[in-house]
């Protein structure tokens, strides 16, 4: 049984639990090891509709169910948890997308769940299953060794690019840069593995194979980040702030036109439930064969990036492996800011939780206060 929610977001830009959010520091959200977990104070509605709710505080999980007895939490959702997730979303604002699956369990829920939002780096968690099939397939081995040259560098966040530049050529093998793609989110170690599987189609290929649905995976990190910006890319744009300078000189109306048309028709666009229910296959091991699929969880658990974001909003005892992925910035607004993971209870309960934000002006504290207010609910409602 799956349960899907909608809703339409509200109008309200401004809002208590944003406000609050920016009123704090981010560090105050996550107890420390000393701290004991404090209950969520419940969501008030105040004058004009306002919501005010208590966005990234610390929450307590519930108690396991006595043995012998059925978990109330398998077979639905628990009560509250979809209005409190709807909440959270209208009172958020620009476009949001949340999902939020049980893993071992027979329900899902979500808010535009079945919308596209721009993927980013969410989309190297793809690269990495087309990887990791095509090892399966005994067509590519994890000692595989792999040339990187100057002119294999992409742009943006690539630690790889110093070596290179520095080197003239680095050799990786395909394991060494599955972990340099998904937990520091490299963009030449993933490109690198994008060209070692076959290109785009390679990978397109395989999300039409399992059957994952509403996920498109665009042209690679150069192609997706220049045509985003109105830019044809050049080999030049990969070397220091080349990129950002030619982005810079620009016309505005020319950034605009491009970015307007990203976010209207993302190529690399997802929705958020397709997203939950690959990591719950990928988590039930109906994806890849057992010791990729160990493998991969293993790598996402170390993931670096975003830690303030779905991480930061669960309680001591949880565990969580996951992917971020951020997109450019125009005038103050983000085409994509989002985090995809597994949470796990002490109790070995698992939950896919997506949130993606497909456009948003919002400052970044509150952006990573809303997710953590996702997961915190999650946790808090969570054996209900």
């Amino acid at each position: 049984m799956k349960v899907q929610f909608s809703g339409k977001p509200m109008l309200a830009m401004v809002m208590g639990a944003v406000m609050l959010a920016g009123c704090v520091s981010s560090a105050a959200i996550v107890p420390t090891p000393r701290e004991a977990p404090r209950a969520v104070p419940p969501v008030t509605r105040g004058p004009g509709g306002s919501v005010s709710m208590p966005i990234g505080q610390p929450v307590r999980s519930a108690t396991p169910a006595p043995r012998g007895t059925m978990d109330p939490g398998f077979r639905r959702p628990p009560a509250g948890l979809n209005d409190r997730i709807t909440q959270l979303w209208k009172a958020f604002p620009g476009k949001t997308g949340i999902a939020v699956q049980r893993i071992d369990g027979e329900w899902a829920l979500s808010q535009r769940g079945e919308d596209l939002f721009p993927q980013q780096s969410v989309s190297k968690f793809w690269v990495a299953l087309s990887i990791l099939d095509a090892v399966d397939q005994g067509r590519i081995r994890l000692d595989q060794p792999v040339r990187i040259g100057r002119e294999d560098l992409t742009l943006f966040y690539q630690p790889l690019a110093a070596r290179v530049q520095a080197e003239g050529s680095v050799t990786m093998s395909v394991r060494e840069l599955i972990e340099t793609a998904i937990t520091h989110s490299d963009n030449t170690a993933n490109d690198s593995l994008l060209r070692t599987v076959g290109g785009p189609e390679a990978v397109r290929r395989f999300i039409s194979k399992k059957d994952l649905g509403a996920i498109r995976f665009g042209p690679g990190e150069r192609l997706l980040q220049s045509g985003t910006a109105g830019l044809t890319w050049q080999q030049s744009y990969s070397v220091g702030r080349a990129f950002q300078a030619a982005r810079a000189a620009l016309p505005e109306a020319k950034r605009k036109a491009a970015m307007d048309a990203y976010l209207a028709n993302p190529v690399d666009g997802a929705s958020p439930a397709a997203i939950a229910s690959a990591l719950t296959r990928l988590a039930r091991g109906t994806l890849l064969s057992p010791e990729s699929t160990e493998y991969l969880l293993d790598v996402m658990s170390r993931t670096r990036s975003g830690p303030r974001r779905l991480k930061a909003g669960l309680p001591p005892g949880w565990q969580f492996l996951h992917k971020t992925g951020t997109g450019q910035d125009f005038k103050g607004m983000t085409a994509g800011y989002n985090d995809i993971g597994i949470a796990t209870a002490p109790d070995g309960t698992r939950y896919a939780i997506v949130v993606m934000l497909g456009s948003t002006t919002s400052p970044i504290p509150a952006r990573m206060a809303l997710m953590q207010a996702v997961s915190g609910a999650v946790a808090e409602f969570h054996g209900r």
